[in-house]
């Protein structure tokens, strides 16, 4: 066969888990007797051959679509490999042009496909376009499934991140070795939770080996622990291995499967790892899987590495800590997981060949071009991923699959999103940011600007969530939401937290007052402590929001047999200690008034203080 990879990374050296196993993959198939050839971006243009395959590097100057188009025109390859290397597509759309080539696509990173909640760029043409390929393939089961459930498209996994040779690498573990290493320290690999493990632990060695995701505030946040050495990517990982007693590898995005937890296990050296996407699988069952909160939510932007900018929810250190001391402090411990790491490690490599793979080139060969078959999808699925897709617009950050005590949803004052509950961080409960329309990823539906839509809206999405015990919690326009939200709830909320909001029998027969003037308007919301500029740039969403609150009228109704807690900051210009006070009349359950330093906005500046009343006024 003559196969040809086009590989918009850089193929060698290779510092990314993804471009090492693209460059094995195909110096096995050449091995093989096939014919291979790769056109990969580099810093310049050159030709020259590694372990049998013929490598083309375009240079960043030059025009990498053009001289791609060339070389499928000279080489006229029988199959075209492609991979999630290439998320915008420059070179992929060519490849499925092609008139006789075949196209198999290597699917890497979940966050680079085009649809389902890993994406950070869903995009429906694109997925569209993935329809004209013979074959998918994912590096892991979680990632084959998830293209299925995800797309509708039929993928499989069969082994593509092969090891340098059947070879066992050397035993490189010692607990006398220095370093606790992290290999790509950036947002999406857990970097937070890395450089807190070296506040933690100031006595030990970390070492960090940046790659491509590591971006400028990433190096001087790295910079700023003294005990933490940069060390410069390789490609023979064995050089920074050899000084290193534990791998961290604290991904909070889902990774696809990870290519560096095999290698240091392979080598004798113990990993401990997320539990997030395909790492379970390159774990073998050994321990330590530590959960984390995943990356649910992408900005529109890419930063100077060219990576997509991610919201890192908060999350928690201390199993991570626990699982550290353990394997620093504890030598016959280390000894034990480093053995058991690298026995599992061994059994998998002598299963790996690249056979399976090239049976699989050989399957698509013999049928028509583009006859890759459609994954089935049943009508109830379909109604369920679009179910799915409808919640999280409103609960980016939820989790299905939580195993807390207690859900707390959190609702905004008038103007905000979700980034001022995403830092909370609360034991054993899950924190659910609400994101209205008109914010953040939601910024272009129109936002509600009366409260009775927006609860015909709510009710429906958030109903789904609550089977297990859950509870309410809203700051000024917020509470509002929050009190109307659990009145209507068959499942009343286990405990309703209001924030910075007069009682609701203020509203009482309310007569709406007209709209103010934007001068009016951003006077109003400048003294309670907010910036005015800021204030200026979301202006036509804060005149729907405070419209939805103006214009909202109480009607008397029973108590809820729902514990409520108030909670203002003492020196609140709009809402005085009294009046929170009337809270009380709505609930023939417990009442609770706690008072805070600051106006308004006291959550910016007292977040422990109410992270600790929470834990003690949320229900146990």
């Amino acid at each position: 066969m003559r196969i040809l990879l086009a590989h918009n990374s850089i193929y060698y050296p290779s510092h990314g888990g993804g471009d090492k196993s693209n460059r094995l993959l195909m110096e096995a198939l050449a091995a093989h007797g096939h014919q291979v050839r790769v056109v990969a971006r580099a810093a310049s243009s050159d030709r020259f051959s590694l372990n049998n395959v013929d490598v083309f590097t375009i240079g960043t100057d030059a025009n990498l679509r053009a001289s791609f188009a060339a070389h499928l025109a000279e080489f006229d390859p029988d199959i075209i490999m492609t991979s999630t290397d290439d998320p915008a597509q420059l070179l992929f759309d060519l490849a499925v042009r092609s008139p006789r080539a075949r196209v198999v696509f290597l699917a890497r990173a979940t966050i680079a496909v085009p649809f389902g909640p890993d994406s950070s760029t869903p995009n429906r043409a694109k997925t569209e376009l993935l329809r004209g390929v013979d074959a998918i393939v994912g590096v892991s089961e979680y990632v084959a499934g998830y293209i299925r459930q995800w797309s509708g498209l039929h993928a499989v996994h069969v082994p593509i991140s092969l090891m340098d040779s059947a070879t066992p690498p050397p035993d490189l573990g010692s607990f006398d070795s220095p370093f606790v290493t992290m290999v790509n320290p950036c947002a999406v690999k857990g970097i937070d939770i890395f450089i807190g493990l070296a506040g933690r632990f100031p006595h030990l060695p970390f070492a960090a080996v940046p790659t491509w995701g590591t971006n400028a505030h990433d190096f001087a946040a790295l910079r700023s622990r003294p005990n933490i050495t940069l060390l410069d990517p390789v490609d023979n990982i064995d050089d920074f291995l050899r000084r290193t007693r534990v791998v961290l590898v604290p991904s909070v995005w889902a990774e696809a499967r990870s290519r560096i937890v095999v290698e240091a296990m392979l080598r004798g050296i113990p990993v401990i790892a997320s539990d997030a996407g395909g790492i379970r699988e390159a774990k073998l069952g050994v321990p330590y899987l530590i959960p984390v909160n995943v990356i649910r939510h992408y900005q529109p932007s890419l930063d100077e590495n060219l990576v997509p900018i991610a919201e890192t929810p908060p999350q928690d250190i201390e199993p991570w800590v626990d699982a550290l001391s353990r394997l620093t402090e504890d030598r016959a411990h280390w000894q034990a997981i480093a053995a058991q790491s690298r026995s599992a490690a061994l059994g998998y490599l002598k299963t790996l060949s690249v056979e399976p793979f090239e049976q699989l080139l050989f399957d698509v060969l013999r049928k028509p071009k583009g006859s890759a078959p459609a994954a089935p999808v049943s009508d109830s699925r379909k109604r369920l991923a679009a179910l799915l897709l409808k919640q999280r617009a409103w609960f980016p950050t939820l989790n299905p699959a939580s195993r807390a005590r207690l859900r707390l949803f959190c609702f905004p004052h008038a103007g905000a999103g979700t980034l001022t509950y995403r830092a909370w961080l609360i034991d054993g409960v899950e924190i659910c940011p609400v994101l209205l329309p008109g914010r953040e990823s939601r910024a272009s539906e129109p936002a509600f600007d009366n409260l009775p839509d927006l609860l015909a809206a709510l009710v429906p999405a958030i109903r789904p969530h609550t089977s297990q015990p859950y509870a309410f919690f809203g700051h000024s326009m917020g509470a509002g939401i929050a009190f109307e939200l659990a009145r209507k709830m068959e499942n009343p909320p286990r405990a309703l937290i209001v924030s910075a909001a007069r009682a609701p029998q203020y509203r009482l027969n309310l007569q709406p007052r007209p709209d103010p003037s934007d001068e009016e308007l951003l006077a109003q919301l400048s003294n309670l402590g907010t910036d005015r500029e800021l204030l200026e740039t979301t202006l036509p969403l804060l005149r729907a929001d405070t419209r939805l609150y103006r214009n909202y009228r109480f009607e008397p109704g029973p108590p809820l047999e729902v514990p409520i807690a108030a909670y203002g900051g003492a020196d609140d210009p709009n809402v005085q200690p009294a009046d929170m006070t009337g809270w009380k009349d709505l609930t023939n359950a417990r009442f609770i008034q706690r008072e805070f330093p600051g106006g308004h906005f006291y959550l910016q500046s007292n977040r422990d203080a109410i992270l600790q009343a929470l834990q003690t006024d949320l229900p146990r």
